[in-house]
């Protein structure tokens, strides 16, 4: 089983830890105020007061070469990359980290975050999005350079086959999942011709998929 670290509890921290418990994921919880601590100790067995900046401190409680780890620090921005430093000379694998200001994303994707998040922008475009009711694909960003996309199949995609659409996009999106009659199939053939009705999720270049965007809202403009 994958292992995973959430540092700061802070309300985005304490939901994705709690989220990831809830899961059955094995979860190391790390703030240093006790009384978050104690808050999630509810959910966690494995939660620890400590200073994420001491290397030394994030060793002794197991937090080195781990599947992923997420740094939730909130308005302490030298914390927060302080903490990513050590976390690298660690050696942790996947290190997910958020971040207050584009300058400070910017900083951390520098000193090798895996991927940089903005909670507050990223709730803020979706909730827009839903107001005035233009949400037509859903994007992940699966890391900096990629990303999946889910969407219900539009008017110039009906009646192509799969191998068709990817060489549309140069080959840089692929078919991943494609749901039917509330079935999801994985592996279809590229002669497999999409119909009205299915939803389609796709991974590619974030350039492509953004182009597969903008053709799904024209179309349903």
């Amino acid at each position: 089983m994958k292992t995973y670290a959430v540092i700061g509890l802070g309300k985005f921290g304490f939901h994705i830890a709690k989220g990831l418990a809830e899961q059955g994921m094995d979860i190391i919880a790390i703030d240093n105020d006790a009384h978050k601590i104690q808050d999630i100790s509810e959910f966690i067995e494995d939660a620890v007061v400590l200073d994420s900046t001491d290397i030394r401190a994030l060793k002794e409680a197991g937090v080195v070469g781990l599947d992923t780890v997420i740094i939730s620090i909130g308005e302490n921005i030298e914390a927060s990359i302080l903490t990513l430093m050590a976390l690298k000379e660690l050696e942790n694998k996947t290190i997910i980290a958020k971040a207050i200001t584009l300058t400070h994303g910017e900083i951390l994707a520098r000193l090798g975050a895996f991927k940089v998040i903005y909670p507050e922008r990223e709730s803020a475009k979706k909730l827009v999005e839903n107001l005035v009711g233009n949400v037509v694909i859903d994007q992940i960003d699966f890391s900096s350079t990629i990303k999946i996309a889910k969407l219900i199949a539009t008017r110039s995609l009906i009646g192509k086959t799969i191998g068709e659409v990817e060489t549309e996009f140069e080959n840089e999106i692929h078919l991943i999942a494609c749901k039917t009659r509330d079935n999801w199939q994985f592996g279809l053939e590229k002669s497999y011709k999409i119909r009205e009705g299915d939803m389609l999720s796709f991974i590619g270049k974030k350039a492509f998929i953004e182009k597969l965007r903008s053709l799904a809202k024209h179309e349903s403009a």
